[in-house]
């Protein structure tokens, strides 16, 4: 951790000890919007200064703010000032970023937290600005709030390359859907069936193929030449062949030119974004290659590329961390169970997942891939089957531990700065 950082972790550490009953603080509570945002003034010991205070998402709005700030805290006597967000998308980052070039404390309230405690204030689960900013406030005047990470430069810079790459990932999801559900299944159903896995081929016979008399009135080796742009084997020609026989008794409807203009301009949108993809990937490589840990996370099995770059972006600085159970929680692959009126033995865990998601499904991925691929890796998994290979969904469970040991690796490993050793693998 950056010495900066560290200097506000153990502020912060050192805020949460002191702040239940303190009366030094000030505590301003904001519910972040578009705009405007809502803030409500209070003290650790419940007591409430101001409870709306309404300003813009702007410069001067934040600057009336601080001033309102200044007021309460000579009106009252009070000495230090904490302010509290709820991360709201992105919406909360400039107000974040002006207070900390203020030199204020800020800190995070989670959103789970604001909605499990919203009911306590005054017994009823009703909702809106007001009452949420002073939701804020009283979680944080009982300690509960989050420290807020400063990351540096290319830490940011690689969270918005694969955001920007999850985003165009849906995007082209979107995109393949209304291909086969909105043009296949209506003109060429028997197409689905046979759908495969070779992007390239299904979208040829969707641009220029789409009408199944067009394909009855082509020969065979024409129609093969029309779509295909490389020679896969006897398995492409067999599927191909298959496609062919189909059009000849399609029950599909006409093809009107209006249905030809959409499947070009799907075809088209779905390839941009497919470049866009690559070139973003590309350059998340860049940026990750900038950090000494991708090299060393690169050694784990089962981590290629995209694996390595999202462990390295949600971890950040391993030294935030103080042991391998704030990791697992930061994934949400800590367990959970409910034991209230039970006996242990008889109350199931589950994982939390209440950590990323996508650092979570990068991980279970990265556990298939060892446990099939990789030998020291295949032991282990095998011995967390062993006596239980008859449980349903065993499986899938003991890859989810083996994804929170490959986690727990990968954080040891960025700490230490050395590669991975399988002989020091536990099997």
């Amino acid at each position: 951790m950056s010495e900066d950082n560290a200097t506000k972790y153990r502020e912060f550490c050192q805020f949460r000890r002191q702040i239940r009953g303190s009366s030094e603080y000030l505590i301003v509570g904001i519910d972040v919007a578009k705009t405007p945002h809502h803030a409500f003034f209070g003290t650790a010991r419940g007591q409430s200064l101001l409870r709306r205070l309404i300003f813009e998402n702007s410069c001067s709005g934040f600057e009336k703010l601080m001033e309102r700030v200044s007021q309460l805290q000579t009106g009252h006597g009070l000495g230090k000032v904490v302010f509290a967000l709820e991360p709201t998308g992105n919406y909360h980052k400039p107000l974040a970023r002006w207070l900390q070039d203020q030199g204020q404390l800020l800190v995070l309230v989670s959103n789970h937290a604001i909605s499990e405690n919203r009911e306590t204030l005054d017994g009823r689960w009703d909702k809106n600005d007001t009452k949420d900013s002073a939701n804020i406030a009283d979680l944080v005047s009982q300690g509960k709030c989050l420290f807020f990470e400063e990351p540096d430069e290319d830490l940011v810079e690689l969270r918005t390359f694969l955001s920007l790459r999850k985003q165009l990932k849906k995007q082209a999801h979107s995109v393949r859907m209304q291909i086969r559900n909105g043009l296949v299944a209506k003109h060429f159903p028997e197409l689905d069936q046979h759908w495969g896995t070779c992007m390239t081929e299904n979208l040829a016979i969707v641009r220029w193929c789409l009408d199944p008399r067009m394909i009855v009135s082509l020969p065979f080796e024409a129609f093969v030449q029309r779509v295909t742009t490389k020679d896969r084997g006897l398995r492409q020609v067999k599927r191909l062949r298959k496609i062919h026989e189909l059009s000849a008794t399609s029950i599909g409807l006409p093809v009107n030119a209006a249905a030809r203009f959409e499947a070009q301009s799907l075809v088209e949108r779905f390839k941009d974004l497919e470049d866009r993809i690559k070139q973003t990937e590309s350059k998340i490589q860049i940026v990750s290659r900038r950090f000494s840990a991708y090299s060393r996370l690169r050694t784990i099995p089962g981590f290629g590329p995209y694996v390595s770059s999202q462990v390295l972006a949600r971890i950040g600085d391993p030294n935030r961390f103080q042991g391998r159970n704030q990791v697992i929680r930061l994934a949400g692959f800590d367990l959970n169970a409910k034991r209230s009126g039970k006996r242990s033995q008889s109350a199931v865990p589950v994982i939390s997942k209440r950590g990323n998601s996508d650092l979570r499904y990068a991980l279970f991925q990265a556990a298939k891939i060892a446990s099939y691929h990789n030998a020291d890796f295949r032991a282990l998994f095998t011995r967390y089957l062993a006596g239980r290979q008859k449980e349903r969904g065993i499986t899938t469970k003991m890859r989810v531990k083996l994804a929170a040991k490959l986690l727990v690796i990968a954080w040891t490993l960025m700490r230490t700065d050395t590669d991975f050793n399988p002989s020091k693998l536990v099997v």
